[in-house]
């Protein structure tokens, strides 16, 4: 065999070798790919499946973590913010002495501090002063001041300042609405950091006199007297000693109608209970309710003073608080002694059985304490065994039955041709008309009819400044301190002018006690005086108890520090506003990790 031939077989061996290779990859592809391209559609559901349980998976891990972090914080509150409050009335006066109305006495518990305070439980403790002692005749009294205080401009504040505002309220030139208030106590200045007071007669209820703001002598003391109540200084860039200091005013608004005013204020450092945590607060006085409610549910305020009740356009709001701030005060159904009807102490009696105040305060819509003497439960000197007794509307019978008021036409009572009706006077607020609305019922039940008068505030001032009621519901200021002669003693009212001994009550047993119980100091000694007095109180019923009442205090969201405690009264909302803070932060609770 030739080379050539060799050759020749070997390539076509290969070539055929070439060809069963080639055959047989081709049977491969085709039983390997081409069949199994059906099964792709299966193979990508398959593997989408896996890929979404991993990247479920890996949600959830994350979700997991970020709870565990969560559950090992805590939400702590931070210092700053602007804190933007809302509130009606108008800016007259902010001078401590001189403020009276709403807007006023909350700048002026703002800007201005005491000599003595109210803590977040409302009790009464040192501001500008350390505290107080009182000899032992119970007549006169010593402050020492705390040592470096300075007014907001930097001025050395001293007992010379201390004296200057109270001698200046026993000005009459100053027209000071304190000024009955503090006659007949002599101040002294004994050092730069000691103060004296020295009262007529013993005065146990004297310290709550001590939370009036103290004004600037450098600044005012050149000023005439009379020249005092019109001031700049009132109105424009104040000088205190207290929590806040004014920063600016702008007024908008073309009428007084819809005046709005915003007052910026922004923390003392050197505020003696500390510098607030607020990085600024700034007071929105409108002088229409609507502005006042729009602002609110705009989001343009962190919170709103000075409303009687929830707007329904704030109730359905998201994140809004409602606080009761309850007061130490007592709402009552004053009856007018002197009148025709209800000189009667058996009628006086007898609606004092017949109402139901239990049920009313069920329907209040907050929570709070009945009021059944003319002390608050829990008050020194408050026995339950003087509380007045009602819902027993047959004992209400049985005592007119018996002081002959006999049942006629219309289900009411009749006396000598007489109808046993009189008017109840009070403002004008869906409090007022769901409480009246209630005793109208009640008193119906026993035969007496009652006749509602709904009024402004404006109007109702004169009204209560006149006595020009035969009932009146209203609410009173008690305080911490059971001295409540002004409400009750026969020298407090005088038809000749304003008193608040609004039943014009006159007992002299009573107002024996009540004069006896306000000159003792020692607790226990006090208690025992007031005892005749309760008891009178409760067998004369001059007046029927009802609730203690509160303010709404209502917050856009959070607001640390504010406190549930008892006030006594709207600007003590701000007792602890050093303390308040709108901005918080999770942290992390080391007792959990």
């Amino acid at each position: 065999m030739t080379r050539y031939q060799m050759l020749r077989r070997i390539f076509l061996r290969r070539r055929v070798k070439a060809a069963k290779l080639s055959n047989q990859a081709e049977i491969a592809i085709e039983s390997n790919f081409f069949r199994r391209l059906d099964h792709l559609a299966n193979v990508r559901r398959f593997v989408g499946v896996w890929l979404l349980f991993w990247i479920l998976l890996s949600l959830t891990s994350v979700w997991q973590l970020v709870s565990l972090n969560h559950d090992f914080q805590t939400i702590m509150p931070i210092p700053g913010g602007i804190y933007n409050e809302g509130i009606l009335g108008t800016l007259t006066n902010v001078n401590p002495i001189y403020a009276t109305g709403a807007v006023d006495t909350s700048l002026s518990k703002l800007i201005f501090a005491g000599l003595l305070t109210y803590n977040s439980q409302n009790l009464l403790v040192g501001d500008l002063a350390t505290g107080y002692s009182v000899d032992s005749t119970g007549t006169i009294y010593t402050l020492k001041l705390k040592p470096n205080l300075t007014w907001q401009d930097g001025k050395p504040l001293t007992a010379s300042d201390v004296a200057f505002t109270f001698d200046t309220i026993q000005n009459p030139e100053a027209q000071s609405p304190l000024y009955s208030s503090w006659q007949g106590i002599t101040v002294s200045e004994i050092n730069p950091l000691t103060v004296q007071f020295k009262l007529p007669n013993p005065l146990a209820s004297f310290p709550y006199n001590l939370t009036v703001g103290i004004i600037p002598k450098h600044i005012l003391g050149s000023l005439n007297p009379t020249d005092l109540r019109s001031a700049p200084f009132n109105t424009n860039n104040p000088i205190g000693a207290g929590a806040f200091s004014w920063s600016a005013i702008e007024v908008s608004g073309n009428t007084p109608q819809n005046a709005v005013e915003q007052i910026g204020l922004v923390p003392y450092s050197n505020f003696n209970l500390g510098k607030p945590k607020l990085r600024e607060f700034i007071v929105h006085a409108y002088a229409s309710k609507s502005q006042l409610i729009a602002a609110f549910t705009s989001g343009q305020l962190s919170a709103v003073a000075g409303l009687d009740s929830v707007p329904p356009a704030i109730a359905k709001m998201s994140g809004v608080h409602v606080h009761s701030l309850i007061l130490t005060a007592g709402t009552y159904v004053f009856f007018k002694t002197q009148n025709d009807i209800l000189s009667d102490v058996n009628i006086r009696r007898a609606l004092v059985y017949a109402a139901n105040p239990k049920a009313i305060i069920a329907k209040l819509g907050y929570s709070t304490l009945a009021v059944n003497e003319p002390l608050l439960i829990g008050q020194l000197a408050y026995n339950p065994k003087y509380a007045q007794s009602t819902d027993d509307l047959s004992q209400a019978e049985a005592i007119l039955n018996a002081d002959g008021w006999v049942l006629g036409k219309g289900g009411y009572r009749f006396k000598n041709g007489q109808k046993l009706e009189f008017n109840l006077v009070t403002t004008d607020t869906p409090e007022n008309r769901m409480v009246v609305g209630m005793l109208k019922d009640q008193w119906m039940k026993a035969g007496a009819q009652l006749d509602p008068l709904y009024e402004s505030a404006d109007t109702y001032a004169t009204t209560l400044n006149e006595h020009s009621y035969d009932a009146t519901l209203n609410g009173i200021s008690i305080g911490n301190d059971p001295d409540v002669f002004v409400y009750w003693d026969n020298t407090q009212y005088d038809p000749r002018s304003a008193n608040l001994n609004l039943s014009e009550y006159n007992s002299s047993s009573a107002s024996s006690a009540l004069e006896e119980g306000r000159t003792r100091l020692d607790p226990a000694l006090r208690t025992i005086k007031y005892q005749p007095f309760l008891a009178d109180w409760q067998k004369d019923a001059p007046a029927l108890g009802l609730y203690q009442p509160r303010v709404i205090y209502i917050t856009n969201g959070n607001l640390f520090g504010l406190g549930d405690s008892e006030i006594n009264g709207q600007q003590n909302r701000f007792n602890n506003v050093m303390n308040w803070e709108i901005l918080s932060t999770g942290v992390t609770d080391q007792r959990k990790s």
